[in-house]
């Protein structure tokens, strides 16, 4: 390749161990292409920027002194923490690249489009700290995604909001929960050909039961359009319950359960008005029809369970369906971060002892008994009305929403599935949800 390897790296060419270098999720993805390709687990070729990258961003525009003094007067309480990540992303939008960075940057993107042999091929463009996707802390949806990207102009310009991205307030207050020092957590941005999945499906799959820690099942979600309705929480998803032990044998069809989710809209591409994707209402049809047949089903059940074993501990994997041929990929994994981590022996009880007029039923997630005032919540934006301690109810919850959930008690929501990012996270927390009432 032509560009330059201290600040681009084609994905196949990194391996597990590279997170320093292009963070958890690309190294992740490197390994799955180098390592399970000859298995027959597909994944979209790309390539990412390295931590070199970014830190040369941020020294050749100053950013680096700009984001210590922002952080310092948010600790100081001289201005709210909203305000000084607001600041910091305006700086990044406005820093121009450094022209080797830049040059290095359309190379590969150059070169990506002769491999795949596509004039400007559409790619995804997402961040990867340098911190996330470890075994106790997913990171899960606290940085950008941006899909549906094409042409060199637009794909430095999604790579400088994904720098910007590591210091939203949500990315911020994740990290301080989570003990991560902001200066010395680094972004790499992976650059992926997209798969056509506004024409088909996607959706997320666990190697466990995300509620009971159960290890002999694979959960999988699933909803029409690109995949970002599942992780947002944005959407109610198919759910389908698969059990591990009898997917060796071919002549066997070991799914549990499979249950038809609302999937009431969908996101497909679009040039309107500058932007890229769009959210459209599903049909009649699609919202009663289960988006994945039983053959698709156990195919991606029996490549979850390849990773897993490859990796050695349980994984929470993206996947995609191409509709232009039907071709199922993985286009993102990550180890498991909540039962993984919880001692086998631990057991915690609760008992409820009035009990009252139920007004709500949907997906529980999580693992407590909690009672508390109700605080309705309609926008991240209007945190300051939020009351420490308790139950948060709102249409759906994105990672915007985390500084709000870390002092929640519970949380409601109208829509979203147990394998979205806002689940993921909470139950990271320790605060449990009532998801799709």
């Amino acid at each position: 390749m032509s560009q330059d390897s201290r600040y681009v790296v084609d994905l196949d060419q990194v391996r597990r161990d590279d997170v320093a270098q292009v963070g958890g999720k690309n190294a992740s993805l490197g390994e799955m292409l180098s390592q399970l390709s000859a298995s027959g687990i597909a994944v979209p070729p790309g390539f990412a920027t390295t931590a070199d990258a970014y830190r040369l961003f941020l020294t050749a525009s100053g950013l680096d002194r700009l984001i210590a003094d922002a952080m310092a007067a948010a600790r100081a309480a001289e201005v709210s923490l909203g305000a000084a990540a607001a600041d910091i992303r305006a700086a990044f939008e406005r820093a121009p690249w450094p022209a080797e960075l830049a040059e290095a940057i359309t190379a590969g993107y150059r070169d990506l489009c002769a491999r795949t042999g596509m004039a400007d091929v559409d790619v995804a463009v997402r961040s990867s700290a340098t911190a996330e996707d470890l075994p106790d802390a997913s990171f899960a949806g606290q940085q950008e995604t941006f899909l549906n990207i094409r042409g060199e102009t637009a794909l430095l310009d999604a790579c400088r909001r994904c720098y910007a991205s590591l210091f939203t307030a949500r990315a911020i207050s994740y990290r301080e929960a989570k003990g991560f020092a902001h200066d010395k957590v680094a972004l790499s941005v992976g650059v992926q050909q997209m798969v056509r999945s506004d024409l088909g499906g996607a959706g997320v799959m666990f190697t466990l039961d995300t509620e009971t820690g159960c290890d002999r099942v694979v959960v999988i979600n699933a909803a029409y359009g690109l995949g970002e309705n599942v992780v947002q929480g944005d959407v109610d998803p198919d759910e389908y319950l698969v059990f591990k032990p009898l997917l060796a044998d071919a002549a066997l069809v070991p799914i549990i359960e499979k249950r038809c989710g609302g999937k009431a809209q969908k996101m497909i591409y679009t040039t309107a008005g500058g932007r890229s994707t769009l959210n459209v209402h599903t049909t009649e049809a699609e919202r009663a029809a289960l988006v994945l047949t039983d053959a698709e089903i156990l195919q991606l059940a029996r490549w979850a369970c390849a990773i897993e074993a490859h990796y050695g501990t349980p994984m929470d994997i993206e996947w995609a369906r191409d509709g232009r041929n039907g071709a199922l990929y993985i286009v993102q994994a990550r180890p498991e971060t909540v039962h993984s981590q919880t001692a086998a022996d631990t057991l915690r009880t609760y008992a409820v002892a009035d009990k009252g007029e139920v007004l709500a039923r949907g997906l529980a997630i999580g693992q407590a008994a909690v009672v508390g005032r109700v605080c309705r919540i309609d926008d991240p934006r209007d945190i300051d009305r939020f009351v420490d301690g308790a139950i948060l109810v709102a249409e759906t919850t994105s990672p915007d929403w985390v500084p709000i959930m870390k002092r929640a008690a519970a949380i409601v929501t109208n829509h979203g599935g147990r394998t979205s990012h806002a689940a993921i996270v909470s139950r990271e927390l320790g605060v449990p949800i009532t998801a799709g009432t």
